[in-house]
């Protein structure tokens, strides 16, 4: 197995498709397939499913990602050992960001941290679900998450705290609400889409405080998958409470008002200190002096 097809079938990922992956490594498209069939050829294995012109993971291309990635870390560390300049910062910088938290500090951060060292390519990917925190960082998916805190088996890793976000309440297009901030009595007569008690301490804490206040609202939904909510609101299956930026993001569609009182949760950047890249360790260090705790606005 040649690095070159390493980071061919990284492109192909990354890029959702051949055509994709070309442009961004400046080659000719059946390059990328020659390459890519050669790799499954000395694997024994196929990476992707061919469907039509579109490529779709197989079990296995899934399995390779990780290893890959740290591959791609491993090859950059050796040149940074054999770079001139002993101050110059190079490499990649691989992060997952849960969605909601796509729009907060961290991308600040990646802008400042790529503008003092523009030798650092950032790769920012989404995490899926929060619960596989720890899983994405030891199977070498990305050196960096971006997750709501608590981290479930965070034995090994460490958290930088970077500020908190607020939950607002977002309701179905159409749906008659006050202006302003809305108290948990007044919350309108329709179901709620929730996430189910012991989901988390903020979903926890929204239970507690609407069973202390004596209200209580029809559940049409219960899920797991935090992030499903909002789809759910949209498609008028009740009310939910979501992220601040979220809700934000489709006032112009649903209908969204903060809460009263105020139910909020810490964020942070989870990784480990031992696997860090040389981009790594420089980009802890920076997000450290940095100093940011902002919340979300």
């Amino acid at each position: 197995m040649e690095f070159r097809q390493v980071e061919y079938f990284l492109a192909v990922v990354e890029n959702d498709g051949i055509n994709g992956a070309a442009a961004e490594l400046g080659v000719a498209q059946p390059t990328v397939s020659q390459a890519l069939r050669s790799l499954e050829r000395e694997l024994g294995v196929r990476l992707f499913h061919r469907i039509g012109r579109g490529m779709v993971l197989t079990a296995a291309g899934k399995a390779l990602i990780g290893p890959s990635r740290q591959i791609l870390r491993d090859v950059n560390a050796v040149e940074e050992l054999l770079t001139v300049s002993t101050t110059e910062v190079t490499g990649r910088l691989d992060l997952m960001v849960f969605p909601a938290l796509a729009t907060g500090p961290i991308v600040d951060l990646v802008s400042e941290f790529r503008r003092r060292h523009p030798k650092v390519t950032a790769r920012l990917g989404d995490l899926r679900t929060e619960e596989s925190t720890a899983s994405v960082i030891h199977d070498g998916h990305c050196e960096f998450v971006v997750t709501h805190l608590p981290v479930e088996d965070e034995v090994g890793l460490e958290i930088i705290e970077l500020g908190q976000t607020e939950y607002w309440l977002a309701y179905p297009p159409g749906t008659d609400l006050p202006p302003g901030p809305l108290s948990l009595a007044e919350l309108p007569d329709i179901p709620m889409v929730f996430v189910p008690r012991g989901g988390g301490s903020v979903s926890d804490a929204i239970d507690y405080a609407m069973r202390r206040a004596e209200v209580r609202r029809p559940i049409s939904v219960l899920t797991d998958h935090r992030e499903a909510r909002l789809p759910m609101v949209l498609a008028g299956l009740g009310g939910s409470f979501v992220e601040r930026s979220l809700a934000e993001s489709v006032q112009d569609i649903a209908v969204v008002r903060p809460c009263e009182p105020t139910f909020a949760q810490s964020y942070g950047m989870v990784f480990d200190p031992v696997s860090l890249s040389r981009a790594g360790r420089a980009f802890v260090d920076f997000v450290g002096a940095s100093g940011e705790t902002v919340p979300d606005e």
